[in-house]
């Protein structure tokens, strides 16, 4: 008996000692799994949402699509038109405890119904505040109780290389589940121009590329940084098989901030005026009238009482800057007025009869039919 317990007393304590060596390494390993990532979208993903529409589209039935036409037939058996409804999805961040969604215009474009659902299972009606094609941003509101908000960060703060984080609900209408999925990689660079001929909705200005994985459905929803702020919104990707090949564009959230101030305090997005159209000069046209090259831009016309026109601005003056940023390509003046708002002053360095001034002034609201 005696030699029993003494044979048995150190093997317990060897097996405490194994359970307790083994506990130690797990937590620790469990706490280390809890990286800047995963707190991150823990604090971000209660408020991304998805956004579903329903719209109406016009459809039009040729009982001879592809065959040869023949008045005849056609008096008798014309082609049909017909509403058919439509649905689409995508994402969205709420940003507000009022209840502002920002998610992207090409979303809700020409929806008559909205839903938002959340994460927690709420699903809530929508209504489009406002939006901007131009910047394809569109802002909503819903309503609810203890909705849960991400915080916006500073996009102009931007580091490439820095954590990027995509958060959204890409293929939803595969998976019907609320809770948003994530997907990682790194700010690949800021202020990236799109051209009009590589998306199908139009000019992309200042642009943040990213290598995190934008998919179907994404649009609209959150780009975040490795501190848990939102730093833009999701709006599309180059691809040539519909899915992420790595290069997918967000709208920086400081636009995003700025917009969405524009339609809380006016109730749409204003476009600012600066009265003036311009063209590219060619040697031709820089020989006639008098330039000694075909650098920068040359003004067509001024509207009479317009800012420009105010500021000294003249018909055959040429731009060579435009805030300080020399301008030779339409995408540099694209790029110089982009973001300009109501209210901001822009600054133009003119030549005229071989001496260059500087001339600036204030952008008002476009008057109806100049937006």
């Amino acid at each position: 008996m005696t030699f029993a317990s003494r044979a048995v007393a150190p093997v317990v304590v060897l097996v405490l000692a194994c359970v307790a060596a083994h506990a130690a390494p797990t937590a620790d390993i469990a706490q280390s799994r809890k990286n800047a990532i995963v707190v991150a979208c823990q604090k971000v993903s209660p408020a991304v949402v998805t956004v579903s529409v329903v719209g109406t589209r016009t459809v039009r039935a040729d009982p001879f699509q592809g065959m040869m036409h023949d008045e005849y037939w056609d008096r008798f058996f014309p082609p049909t038109e017909y509403k058919q409804r439509v649905s689409g999805l995508g994402s969205g961040v709420i940003v507000d405890r009022s209840g502002l969604v920002l998610t992207n215009e090409h979303v809700v474009r020409d929806a008559e119904e909205v839903t938002v659902a959340l994460p927690d299972g709420r699903q809530v009606a929508a209504k489009v505040l406002g939006a901007s094609g131009i910047y394809d941003l569109a802002v909503l509101r819903i309503g609810g109780d203890k909705l849960p908000v991400a915080a916006m960060g500073n996009s102009d703060d931007l580091m490439v290389g820095e954590w990027a984080i995509a958060i959204g609900n890409p293929f939803g209408y595969l998976l019907n589940d609320p809770q948003p999925s994530v997907s990682v990689g790194v700010i690949s660079a800021t202020h990236r121009d799109v051209k009009s001929s590589a998306t199908e909705t139009g000019v992309y200005k200042d642009m943040i590329q990213t290598d995190a994985a934008i998919n179907p459905g994404n649009s609209g929803g959150p780009l975040v940084n490795g501190d848990g702020e939102v730093v833009g919104i999701n709006t599309f990707i180059f691809t040539q098989s519909g899915g992420s090949i790595g290069l997918g564009f967000a709208v920086p959230i400081n636009l995003a901030r700025r917009i969405m101030d524009e339609v809380i305090k006016y109730g749409r997005v204003r476009t600012a005026w600066p009265g003036l159209s311009l063209q590219p000069l060619n040697p031709a046209l820089a020989r006639r009238l008098g330039f000694g090259d075909a650098s920068g831009f040359v003004v067509t016309d001024v509207v009479a009482g317009g800012p420009a026109e105010k500021a000294g601005v003249r018909r055959g003056d040429r731009i060579r800057k435009v805030n300080d940023r020399v301008i030779n390509t339409l995408d540099d003046v694209q790029r110089s007025i982009y973001g300009a708002g109501v209210g901001d002053r822009i600054s133009l360095v003119i030549e005229r009869d071989g001496r260059a001034s500087t001339v600036s002034f204030i952008l008002p609201e476009a008057p109806r039919g100049n937006e």
